[in-house]
C-alpha cells in the first residue's frame, strides 16, 4: 500500500459523488485507482457493523464514514423493488429521494437516506447506523426518460451528520 499524507482523509461533495465517482464505475473507467476508495460491495450481506473493515484500502483508517459502490441486482437494475435485508435487520428509507444538482444546477442523481433497524420490519429496533444512497440519472440519448444504472453508491456512517 503507498503512503498517505497524515490527515489526509476522503471527503468528496455529493457532486462529485455522483459525477466523479458513481459515473466513473458506471462507465468502467479508472477502476483500479477508485475501487482502492470505494470498493464494489454488496453490502446487504453485511451487518452496518461489519462494513467499514470493507471499506477501500485508502479509507481504512476512517472512523466516521465509509463508501461503497453496491452492484444492484437484475431486478433492481430494471427498476425493481431492492431488498435492503440482512441477516439480523433491514435498512429502512426515510423521508423522500432528493436530487443531487450539478454546479449548473442540473440534476444529476437522488439520493435516499436510510437507517438500519434490528429484528423484522414492523417491530425493527431502530439503531444508530445511517447511509445515504446515491444512484447516477443517465439521459438515454434516443429518449427523455433518464436510465438507472446497474450501481449505486452508498456512504455508510454511524451517529447523526
Amino acid at each position: 500500500m503507498e503512503e498517505i499524507a497524515p490527515g489526509f482523509r476522503f471527503y468528496p461533495t455529493e457532486e462529485e459523488l455522483v459525477s466523479f465517482y458513481l459515473r466513473s464505475q458506471l462507465e468502467l473507467e479508472k477502476l483500479e485507482t477508485i475501487n482502492r476508495v470505494i470498493p464494489p460491495v454488496q453490502i446487504y450481506q453485511f451487518e452496518p457493523w461489519q462494513l467499514p473493515k470493507q471499506c477501500g484500502e485508502l479509507c481504512q483508517g476512517d472512523t466516521e464514514q465509509w463508501f461503497f459502490f453496491v452492484p444492484k441486482k437484475e431486478n433492481e437494475a430494471r427498476r425493481g423493488r431492492p431488498n435492503r435485508t440482512t441477516a439480523t435487520g433491514y435498512w429502512k428509507a426515510t423521508g423522500s429521494p432528493s436530487h443531487v444538482h450539478a454546479a449548473d444546477g442540473k440534476s444529476i442523481g437522488v439520493k435516499r437516506s436510510m437507517v438500519f433497524y434490528k429484528g423484522k420490519a414492523g417491530s425493527g429496533r431502530k439503531t444508530k447506523w445511517k447511509m445515504n444512497e446515491y444512484t447516477a440519472i443517465v439521459q438515454d440519448s434516443n429518449t427523455t426518460v433518464p436510465k438507472v444504472r446497474k450501481f449505486s453508491l452508498g456512504s455508510v456512517y454511524t451517529g447523526a451528520y
